[in-house]
């Protein structure tokens, strides 16, 4: 099979501005960024049409180092739907340079399922990654500057709490020291880096409903503490106009399109692991704007991406999606049924059947939402019709829809099942209002606890003495009501990356929590989980070339 780069460049592409016409935009409205790319503007999403829209949510079981394929599923079911003549838009993430250049390569897709043009959407897009970049980094510039120009009024900081990002994945960036050197550099400070997608600004773009509502959020971003004890906030600094300014246009969603020629939103980027995993609020309601059906995914596996979708998205929106699908991969399957990574492409039923155990905690989590579930089955080219019948009467047995997923290898025509599929369920079977893990009224402790041991399993939930100040701080700032983000490894329910399959009896260990006042939410660091990754030891990097002009590698 041709690699996917090579299906992107072969594929038939129409200017962006037909693309957008498909949906009812004129070329007036659109700002492009060269012939296939465009910002749309987000003062053009309709709540009423966003009532009416059906939302379909892609997420996904526990995934390899590889992934599972939620973005080529999304993809896939909006193809099969507009290949029926139904009115289709996805919205999905904006890759990471991170992983991009790190283990796993592009993030656009795979095979006759992608968004195009594939090498721009992967790599610097419409910018929107630099100015989010930019903009936090601004705010560690200021607030240096605060300190630096004010301490001979006795200003000072007892703690600062805001770090510096950068969109690459840099272990040595984890802990550093500024101001080194004369005093006119600065005052010397303990500090760091995260990546991008672990940014504060990253989440506050994403949960944001139009411009304003995006500088407030802002202004409220806590930065620290002052020598007396106080909040300091970037309002107090006067700079959240400045900070919004270099947001103005990153706050449009981008609009491209499949690989046949259906409109895709892609907008924003923030990891499930270390942050809350969805697409921007308004890439999604602009996908429900134009679309009779508006799918869209939350990043790694449902205890992460679809709890943090559920428990924090919609409960701040309003949204609710009539139907849950859970990507699943023969792959993904035997690995947490035992299998050595290095064998999973090879058959073996038992190491399928000992993995629906991961598959059917899943669908539990997922239903006590009050989603209606459907399993989808990414179908690759060295899966056996033995193995993949497997899963389809294992899932008949405990009352689950299922269906299998050929896009990858044929495109729409490959997903015709999986769209007639959804829209059976939906017209017979949608999801039932929903039900979130936690009430608002909750302690924050409460709060995590209750993920903790309904969504991952866990017997016991501690918290560092580190971690307890923290909650104890959020609810004397008026912050109890805010939801919880807990920051985890992907690999696993458990805080351990190795635990595969359906660990039990483990105590869920909470070292840290992050305040993010601006983005309205909680983060609890679990484990050792790092919010800025390093590289492989043989990164994807190594494998990234340009030829003949033409960049090569991004599969």
């Amino acid at each position: 099979m041709k690699s996917d780069i090579e299906i992107t460049r072969e594929c038939e592409k129409k200017p962006i501005a037909e693309i957008a016409a498909q949906m009812g935009v004129s070329q007036d409205q659109l700002e492009p960024y060269g012939k296939y790319m465009a910002k749309v503007p987000c003062s053009l999403i309709d709540e009423k049409k966003v009532k009416k829209s059906k939302l379909i949510l892609v997420t996904a079981i526990t995934p390899t180092k590889a992934g599972i394929g939620k973005t080529t599923a999304s993809i896939s079911l909006a193809l099969g739907l507009n290949k029926m003549g139904k009115k289709a838009v996805v919205a999905l993430r904006e890759p990471s340079l991170g992983p991009c250049f790190g283990m796993k390569g592009g993030a656009a897709g795979g095979g006759y399922a992608q968004v195009v043009p594939m090498e721009k959407i992967n790599l610097h897009f419409t910018g929107d990654f630099h100015a989010i970049t930019a903009a936090n980094n601004l705010i560690s510039a200021l607030l240096d500057n605060y300190i630096y120009q004010h301490q001979k009024e006795g200003f000072g900081m007892k703690q600062i709490l805001w770090k510096r990002v950068m969109d690459v994945n840099d272990r040595s960036l984890r802990q550093i020291v500024t101001g080194l050197g004369p005093y006119t550099n600065g005052i010397p400070q303990q500090t760091g880096f995260d990546i991008t997608p672990a940014s504060e600004i990253m989440a506050i773009l994403c949960l944001s409903k139009d411009i304003n509502d995006l500088e407030r959020r802002i202004d409220q971003i806590l930065l620290g503490y002052t020598l007396e004890g106080k909040p300091f906030y970037v309002k107090d600094m006067g700079v959240g106009g400045a900070v919004t300014a270099l947001l103005l246009d990153a706050i449009n969603p981008n609009l491209v399109q499949t690989t046949e020629m259906t409109p895709a939103f892609i907008h924003g980027g923030p990891f499930a692991n270390i942050a809350h995993g969805c697409n921007s609020v308004i890439a999604t309601k602009m996908a429900m704007t134009y679309g009779e059906y508006a799918i869209t995914e939350a990043g790694f596996g449902a205890d992460l991406g679809a709890e943090k979708f559920f428990d924090i998205k919609c409960r701040k929106t309003g949204l609710s999606p009539v139907l849950t699908m859970i990507v699943t991969t023969l792959q993904g399957l035997k690995m947490h049924g035992g299998v050595d990574v290095k064998a999973i492409k090879e058959p073996n039923r038992e190491g399928v059947v000992n993995g629906f155990a991961n598959l059917d905690k899943h669908i539990r989590n997922t239903r006590s939402f009050g989603q209606t579930v459907l399993v989808c089955l990414n179908h690759y080219s060295f899966d056996t019709e033995d193995e993949m019948e497997m899963v389809r009467r294992h899932c008949e047995e405990i009352g689950v829809p299922f269906v299998v997923n050929d896009a990858y290898l044929r495109g729409g025509e490959g997903a015709e099942d999986l769209a007639r599929m959804v829209v059976r369920l939906i017209e017979e079977q949608p999801s039932q209002p929903l039900a979130f893990a936690y009430t608002d009224d909750m302690t924050p402790k409460a709060k995590i606890e209750a993920v903790a041991s309904k969504i991952y399993g866990a017997a016991e939930v501690s918290f560092s003495p580190e971690a307890l100040k923290k909650l104890k701080q959020a609810e004397e700032m008026g912050y109890a009501w805010f939801p919880v983000c807990i920051a985890k490894t992907q690999f696993s329910f458990s805080q351990d990356p190795k635990a595969y399959g359906v660990p039990t009896g483990f105590t869920f260990n909470i070292m840290d929590v992050v305040i993010n006042s601006g983005a309205e939410m909680l983060v609890a660091i679990a484990g050792d989980i790092i919010r800025m990754p390093g590289l492989p030891k043989e990164p994807q990097a190594m494998h990234i070339f340009v030829k003949d002009g033409l960049i090569e590698g991004l599969n």
